[in-house]
């Protein structure tokens, strides 16, 4: 048996290691490169491929695998809105994912968002920097003096919630499917419309899909508090980014905390010399506003969560080449 990965990464080997070590049975073979139709011949003679990218993953090179005899594709984080399902259908490809890695770690990054927000710190940043070590008037504001609407109560939805109640947050939630827990705490509103109107802050915990893309847009907006701050570590597009701008500048958004963005493969994983060469003009003005938070889509990357995809990824992937079923297969036919 041999499985072939892609886009493993340096801080990934120590976590591949252990489990090439737990499995002397399965030949693992891996490339810094992601899967594209010229990388994916790569993969000859393996039996299985286990993948990570946030670049789309084209026919051309699902073409390439299905043609040397490779139907099992394991991808090593949650999202898989980057594969064409009907390229997978038609290349009778069956596909897992990593459902849950540290829902901790993209929750514990999203509060942390909102308090730099809150207390202000990159302005204190600036101020530090150029020698101003004065605290007024950059005055803060307090966990416990705001109402925090949560959308979507997934696994991470549900950590970003616990934490919040540590620190004394009203927390109010909105989901499509009840979580019976966030239910009995009598948390869930309504609508969206009525989580937007009550909110000081507003954080993003769902997958993305057709029916929600650019969900926060002019209109969403339109419907929210003065001054709301929105926290988005789940999906770049569930956000409308030139109605984000519009909202900022107006002041009806009062900051922005964003671990992804629209069309962040432009930007992330390169090395800028400065926030004005970024060629994305829309992200270059997102990122010159101290009231703008930007991390490059990091908010999983802890050590825990490294561990977990790699294994779950390639425990998967062993599963479906002997011909069993493991509870992580997704569901293509949708």
């Amino acid at each position: 048996m041999k499985i072939f990965a892609y886009g493993i990464r340096e801080d990934e080997q120590p976590s591949l290691k252990k489990w090439q070590a737990a499995h002397p049975d399965v030949e693992v073979a891996f490339t810094e490169y992601t899967l594209t139709a010229d990388s994916a011949r790569l993969a000859e003679g393996s039996n299985g491929v286990v993948t990570l990218q946030t670049s789309p993953y084209t026919r051309e090179a699902l073409e390439v695998l299905h043609q040397l005899g490779i139907k099992y594709i394991s991808i090593r984080n949650v999202g898989f809105d980057n594969f064409d399902f009907k390229d997978l259908n038609d290349l009778d490809f069956t596909l897992t994912n990593v459902p849950v890695y540290s829902p901790n770690a993209i929750a514990e990054h999203a509060v942390i968002l909102m308090g730099r927000l809150l207390r202000r710190v990159p302005e204190f940043d600036q101020k530090m920097d150029n020698g101003d070590f004065t605290w007024s008037p950059t005055i803060g504001k307090e966990y416990r003096e705001q109402t925090v609407g949560v959308v979507g109560t997934g696994h991470i939805g549900r950590v970003a919630i616990q934490i919040l109640q540590g620190f004394g947050a009203k927390v109010i939630a909105y989901d499509v499917y009840h979580n019976p827990d966030i239910e009995k705490q009598g948390l869930y509103v309504d609508s969206l419309e009525e989580l937007y109107k009550q909110s000081d802050i507003i954080t993003l915990h769902v997958p993305l899909f057709d029916s929600n893309k650019y969900m926060i847009n002019d209109d969403a907006i339109a419907q929210m508090k003065d001054g709301v701050y929105i926290i988005n570590c789940a999906r770049g597009e569930l956000i409308d980014t030139d109605a984000l701008i519009k909202g900022l500048d107006s002041g009806k958004i009062g900051g922005a905390g964003l671990d992804v963005l629209d069309d962040e493969n432009s930007v992330f994983g390169k090395v800028w010399s400065s926030v004005d060469n970024i060629p994305n003009e829309k992200i270059r003005n997102l990122a010159k506003r101290l009231n703008v938070i930007i991390t490059p889509h990091s908010a999983f990357y802890t050590e825990t969560a490294i561990h977990n995809m790699i294994t779950t990824s390639f425990d998967s992937n062993k599963a479906l080449i002997e011909g069993k079923k493991p509870q992580n297969i997704v569901d293509t036919r949708k």
